[in-house]
């Protein structure tokens, strides 16, 4: 016992004085170097070390122009890492025995389908949370952006997106699926999601600003404002609701609340003493269930990384021969990270204001200073490099407008309903000789549409949208020169219209209700 309490205490004092040889000032004065170089309006960092919170701190403002400071309670969005909240809570169903992780997901939600037979009978609980079930990356986010559907009625047209890849043969980023699994936590405990992460963790962890919702966010205040990044400039933005997907990117949080969420999750588990997760279902989770390659863009940005791979609701990876467990998330108008080397017992995270890509070099500079590593400007390489592709993309397009055409038709005859099973019914009205776009179930966006060049319209939002701004709607005819469906292509890497083939029909689809 006298031997055990000796090597305890040296654990603890060697603990000490690796944390007192890091200069958290000169992390400090790197993260607003950093915020500056990327132009984001304002942040929050939180690092935790052995069970303890030794930084939270906030910086720049809630909203560009305005004075208010960004602090350590400052809510934020932090979007995909809402996912490792959805894996814990399906853990700790799977300890109570009230769900096994090879659960057919159908035994469970027996309106489940994907498309094809086979998928749908033998998709099971872990494949909803390792990305392997043959979905491409964000493949029919479409379905649920600023939609009015319930999570139930997305998840029942995700039988309608399209195979990317075989079963358990790829990677494929799904947000829809991981909304599967908070249906999934309805079915067997008879509570949301929300409720039930709530209970799990909000609760015991004390993590009392965070929220599942944006209806919730005026009763808390100190939240920051979202910002539309184009090119160097920053738009403020509304915050946008995704209740319906909230179990793959719903909750709203703080640095200092997310702070307990790592030292829970660095604890194996536990808060103090008290078990929450098992400690052998918290491994599982944090496993590697679906590797994918590390390309030539992952060995430049990060030299010492060997291996990626996805866990449950967490990314794995290493770093100079270290485990890191981590996940981004990306919401309109904000990015976050957070980023765990549980060997380390480290953990970070950086929850932004902005759409820039600057919370994985924070992250990796921090875990650089407590890994002893040779310093690199990781914020001042990339942005040296950042790219605007997108919008670049977006000018080639605008470049091979044909001027001086005329539509072929007059603009009552563009009028029309157009359907697809993913969606459903997409109407183009004409309105005081104005052409209307309409989405059925998602009024946020609706726009006029103006003519570009031949028959095809530019779209012009009524509202404005983080992941995308230009777009048009192509008309395409049949033989007999009548009109047949609609190709909508807005570009943006995020939700991708041009997966919706509408075709026009007589009358609203009996399909398209909710």
């Amino acid at each position: 016992m006298k031997r055990l309490l000796t090597t305890s205490f040296l654990l603890i004092f060697l603990t000490s004085i690796i944390t007192a040889q890091v200069d958290l000032k000169k992390i400090d004065k790197y993260i607003e170097k950093a915020r500056a170089e990327w132009n984001v309006p304002g942040l929050s960092v939180a690092i935790v070390k052995d069970g303890k919170i030794i930084h939270s701190q906030g910086y720049g403002v809630l909203e560009e122009g305005k004075s208010t400071k960004v602090d350590e309670n400052t809510l934020f969005a932090i979007a995909s890492n809402s996912k490792a909240f959805i894996s814990s809570a399906i853990g700790t169903l799977v300890d109570q025995g009230k769900l096994d992780w090879k659960d057919k997901v159908k035994d469970h939600l027996p309106y489940f389908e994907l498309y094809d037979s086979y998928a749908t009978a033998n998709a099971n609980i872990e494949d909803l949370m390792s990305h392997r079930l043959g979905l491409g990356t964000f493949s029919g986010d479409v379905i649920w952006y600023k939609s009015e559907l319930t999570a139930e009625e997305v998840v029942k047209r995700a039988k309608y997106v399209p195979q990317a890849y075989g079963f358990r043969d790829g990677y494929g980023y799904s947000n829809l699926m991981f909304i599967t699994a908070g249906e999934v936590i309805r079915s067997v405990t008879g509570m949301s999601w929300s409720d039930y992460v709530k209970q799990t963790f909000f609760a015991p962890l004390n993590m009392d600003r965070t929220i599942t919702s944006t209806n919730d966010i005026s009763s808390k205040g100190n939240a920051a404002t979202p910002h539309k990044s184009i090119r160097d400039e920053n738009r403020a933005i509304e915050w946008a609701n995704w209740d319906n997907m909230g179990a793959a990117g719903g909750i709203i949080s703080s640095s200092n609340d997310m702070a307990e969420w790592m030292i829970f999750q660095l604890n194996q588990g536990k808060i103090g003493g008290n078990e929450i997760l098992n400690a052998n279902t918290q491994h599982r989770i944090m496993t590697p269930h679906n590797n994918y390659v590390v390309n030539e863009n992952s060995k430049n940005n990060r030299p010492g990384r060997n291996f990626n791979g996805y866990a449950l609701g967490w990314g794995v990876s290493d770093n100079n021969g270290r485990r890191i467990i981590a996940h981004g998330g990306g919401y309109d108008g904000m990015y976050s990270r957070v980023a765990m080397m549980p060997e380390e017992n480290l953990g970070v995270v950086v929850l932004t204001n902005g759409m820039r890509g600057i919370s994985n070099h924070i992250t990796d500079y921090i875990m650089d200073r407590f890994t002893d590593q040779a310093e690199v400007d990781y914020s001042g390489n990339a942005v040296k490099n950042v790219s605007y592709r997108m919008y670049d993309g977006i000018d080639e397009l605008k470049s091979k407008r044909v001027t001086g055409t005329q539509s072929s038709m007059e603009t009552d005859k563009y009028a029309g309903i157009f359907y697809t099973p993913m969606y459903g019914d997409i109407y183009v009205k004409n309105e005081n000789g104005k052409l209307r776009l309409e989405f059925s179930h998602a009024p946020l966006l609706s726009a006029t549409i103006t003519h570009w060049h031949y028959d095809t319209f530019q779209i012009e939002w009524d509202n404005e949208h983080a992941w995308f701004g230009f777009g048009t709607v192509q008309f395409n005819f049949n033989a007999a020169r009548e009109i047949s469906g609609i190709h909508i292509d807005v570009p943006n890497g995020d939700i991708f219209f041009d997966e919706l083939k509408l075709e026009k029909v007589n009358s609203p689809t009996l399909k398209n209700n909710k």
